[in-house]
């Protein structure tokens, strides 16, 4: 099954400052700011919702089309993903401009002064999908993340036209949007994935009931946190599936985005839906014990053990035969 993962390929930079902004912050002179703070600590951390998900798919045994646009300096960066099996020729190279970059400070009191620079992820909307079809012979499923909006629209509106099934997964560019832009990135989708309160962001800005979305998206996928995450199709039972236990949780950033990659490889694999639900929530769990969204080891045996002693030897002996952990 060949999928392509549409969406942001980004450096996180962050740093900590033993201290408090506010300390340093005169109100009455805020329209003549200009200062700067000392950090102690720098973390230079691979994301992006994009390189995220593949990542995760990759590491499951998969080899899932990364489809983005970044700057010249993604030479390690591609290096690294395709080390761990991602598909990375799809990816546009900016002549002009910069990998997207997220800075972040943090202070002691968790305030933090961040800025996010989109740079290359703009040239997304120069992407066509139909030359990533040709290359890998067809496309099976693309999914659709947060990206450059224009770029967002026209692989949404190319997935119609070509008749490619797609999930709509807008994340964080709902805040961002309105109504009917995200009626247009929703509508026909096989899946559409958003997490609790994206979910109701989504009904309040397009104004489409919960019922209503339903009848344009196959499938609705929605994670709920400690909740675990719910399914939901037009006229058959919800589907609930718990989250899987962790041993420690130290960062839950891209726990989202591996839900995501642990579900599509059940798709892949042909597993029901609760089960690649299930998959899912492991390999989210993997994420929240690691600092970094892909700083995670699998390993196959310690994998299905975990899986079966959340889900069931079902859950267990469904994937066990499609699952190829990738040890870095």
């Amino acid at each position: 099954m060949n999928i392509a993962i549409t969406g942001s390929i980004a450096t996180d930079h962050l740093m900590t400052f033993k201290g408090r902004f506010s300390d340093s912050l005169v109100v009455e002179q805020l329209d003549k700011i200009s200062l700067s703070f000392l950090a102690e600590e720098l973390q230079i951390r691979r994301g992006g919702v994009a390189a995220n998900i593949a990542f995760g798919m990759a590491n499951l045994g998969l080899s899932p089309v990364l489809v983005g646009a970044v700057g010249q300096d993604f030479v390690d960066y591609r290096s690294w993903l395709e080390r761990h099996g991602v598909d990375c020729e799809s990816v546009h190279v900016s002549d002009t401009r910069h990998t997207a970059r997220f800075v972040c400070t943090t202070d002691d009191d968790m305030a933090q002064i961040a800025t996010f620079y989109a740079g290359a992820m703009s040239e997304a909307r120069e992407i066509e999908l139909a030359p990533v079809a040709a290359r890998v012979g067809a496309l099976d499923l693309v999914l659709i993340g947060a990206n450059d909006p224009e770029g967002m629209r026209r692989h949404t509106q190319e997935c119609r036209t070509r008749k490619i099934p797609f999930i709509a997964d807008p994340s964080q560019q709902l805040a961002f949007s309105d109504g009917p832009f995200i009626q247009g990135l929703i509508d026909g989708a096989d899946y559409l994935f958003t997490n609790e309160y994206e979910a109701h962001l989504t009904e309040q800005k397009t104004g489409w009931s919960g019922e209503e979305i339903l009848d344009r998206v196959g499938v609705r996928v929605i994670t709920q946190g400690k909740d675990g995450a719910v399914i939901l199709r037009k006229g058959q039972p919800d589907i609930h599936v718990p989250v899987a236990a962790e041993v420690k949780r130290a960062d839950p950033t891209g726990v989202g985005d591996a839900f995501r990659a642990g579900f599509l490889a059940g798709l892949s694999w042909e597993l029901d839906l609760e089960q690649c639900a299930q998959v899912g929530s492991m390999l989210a769990t993997y994420v929240i014990e690691t600092v970094g969204t892909q700083e995670y080891v699998l390993g196959q045996a310690e994998f299905l053990q975990r899986i079966c002693a959340a889900y069931g030897t079902g859950t267990a002996d469904a994937i066990a035969p499609h699952l190829s952990c990738h040890r870095r």
